[in-house]
């Protein structure tokens, strides 16, 4: 009885989501919602506020976070209709030994954000509260492993969580935003503001796109247990277009009215403290929960091991150490490598399931996989270079040169194989 009932007690972290467990494009939606409405986020938009005007603001946050929202769908889809996640994914695309290299990189990614989170909410609510300064490392630790509760749950924890999460801090958005609009003087008002800094529109798409791609390179953590890939796609696009813009989009008005992109800072300046401080928790605990649980199953695919509960604690435990050890002043760097080195990883997968897989995945636990699938990680080696290289929309690069390398270079091994074939059959 125990060995039926570990996998979905862990969420199925090493085999497919069976039909009988999938949830509702409602049940989806509030989580996947839950992940994007992120702090920061907000500083994407708050960096493109201030450097261009209102209507060329609108057109960037609409494109970039359109582009990520195709992204992650994509993804969703696949994630949809073969019931596995980015983890699993990578083993057909890298190979049983390869697919380790995009579980270390996606992994080490969500638990920097995990730690950034962490140590953003104990420094926010010493300096809003007036706590003493010693009182910083203690809060960390307590939100450290306080975050991951619902995580540790499971599915059913996200999701109750942003059950209430969600239409809160929507509402505190909006009346925050409404406020905001009032302080500039109305439309006319944010029409009237002049840019105060310089940034060109493909950099400001790229950081964007940049700022959540490993979220929804791994949303098929959630879209795994969608009912359809119909279902999976529009939770994702909800989650990643809307959702995700509209965070960038508090942070740009934020820029724009009040030269804050932090949507506590704004609170605070608007006399909100309070619904501020409330805010920031449902913000980071409903990104934190889901970021952690990300490590787990990037974790679980790593060691093999179904023990999804016990690598959570563990990417908590990390995730405070690194907050403790100054997370908090690593994030630029950070969001330049996630834009760069995350995305090819999702554009092999797409090559791999469409091309190599022709939309059909074998049972993944009777299939023997090469240790290192050479076309897969070929491709993402030179859709990373050609990412890190590009002056123009890093992200999107390396997903569109990462896809078109594995076309190619399967293109070729199978010619090779087939040529070698023919003298051996010749000999």
């Amino acid at each position: 009885m125990t060995s039926q009932t570990t996998p979905q007690e862990q969420d199925y972290p090493l085999s497919p989501v069976p039909m009988d467990q999938r949830k509702s494009l409602w049940s989806m939606g509030f989580v996947l919602l839950g992940f994007t409405f992120f702090t920061a986020t907000m500083w994407a938009g708050g960096s493109v506020g201030v450097a261009f005007d209102f209507s060329t603001m609108l057109l960037v946050l609409g494109t970039g976070n359109l582009l990520l929202g195709i992204y992650a769908a994509i993804l969703g889809y696949i994630a949809a209709k073969t019931g596995l996640n980015t983890a699993l994914m990578s083993r057909f695309t890298f190979g049983e030994i390869g697919s380790k290299l995009s579980d270390i990189i996606l992994g080490f990614t969500q638990i920097g954000w995990y730690a950034w989170g962490t140590a953003t909410m104990a420094i926010l609510l010493v300096k809003l509260t007036g706590l003493p300064e010693s009182w910083t490392t203690p809060l960390m630790v307590l939100f450290g492993f306080g975050f991951c509760v619902t995580a540790f749950v499971g599915y059913r924890g996200l999701e109750l969580l942003s059950r209430f999460a969600v239409p809160a801090m929507i509402i505190l958005v909006a009346v925050s935003m409404t406020i905001a609009t009032s302080d500039a003087g109305g439309l006319s008002g944010l029409l009237a503001i002049t840019p105060s800094e310089d940034m060109t529109v493909a950099a400001a798409i790229t950081l964007v796109f940049g700022t959540f791609v490993s979220g929804g390179t791994q949303a098929t953590n959630w879209t795994r247990f969608a009912r359809s890939g119909k279902t999976a796609v529009i939770a994702t696009l909800l989650a990643f277009f809307l959702g995700n813009g509209l965070m960038t989009l508090i942070g740009a008005f934020g820029a724009l009215v009040y030269q804050q992109a932090d949507i506590v800072d704004i609170m605070v300046a608007q006399g909100l403290a309070t619904l501020g401080i409330l805010m920031l928790f449902l913000n980071l605990w409903t990104t934190q929960d889901n970021t952690v649980y990300n490590f787990a199953v990037a974790g679980c695919n790593m060691l093999r091991t179904r023990r999804r509960k016990l690598v959570t604690v563990g990417g908590a435990a990390i995730g405070t150490a690194l907050a403790v050890l100054g997370m908090y002043e690593w994030l630029i760097p950070f969001l330049v490598l996630l834009g760069t080195f995350i995305p090819p990883i999702g554009g092999v997968i797409m090559a791999s399931y469409f091309i190599g897989y022709k939309r059909q995945y074998p049972d993944l636990a009777q299939t023997k996989l090469p240790a290192f699938n050479v076309p897969g990680l070929a491709a993402y080696v030179i859709g990373s270079a050609a990412a890190y290289t590009s002056p123009w929309i890093a992200p999107i690069i390396g997903v569109v040169v990462a896809g078109a390398s594995f076309g190619l270079v399967l293109l070729i091994s199978d010619g090779v194989r087939e040529r070698r074939a023919q003298v051996m059959g010749t000999v």
